[in-house]
């Protein structure tokens, strides 16, 4: 069953291709309860979605953008309310 539940969606640019940025995101998500994706793009970015409640979600991208923040160049994001649609948090495509 689907429930309501925050999201957070973000496209970092820089050098987070081909330097484990995806891997390293799964990491920190282990130390999360918050489900989502995270994925590289054709266009050179990386685009995760992470689901759940919004304190977990906010101190989880806090923790990846501080820990990975060497990579980082810029990031879009956007954030809302929607029906969870992920069971655990991986890495995709």
């Amino acid at each position: 069953m689907e429930s309501q539940s925050f999201f957070l969606h973000e496209f970092f640019t820089g050098r987070v291709q081909g330097v484990g940025f995806r891997y390293q995101v799964v990491s920190i998500a282990k130390g999360f309860e918050l489900t989502g994706y995270v994925k590289n793009l054709q266009d050179g970015r990386v685009e995760l979605l992470a689901e759940g409640d919004e304190t977990e979600v906010m101190n989880f991208i806090e923790a990846v953008e501080s820990e990975l923040d060497v990579f980082i160049k810029s990031i879009e994001k956007e954030t809302g309310v929607s029906l969870r649609q992920h069971s655990n948090f991986s890495i995709s495509g």
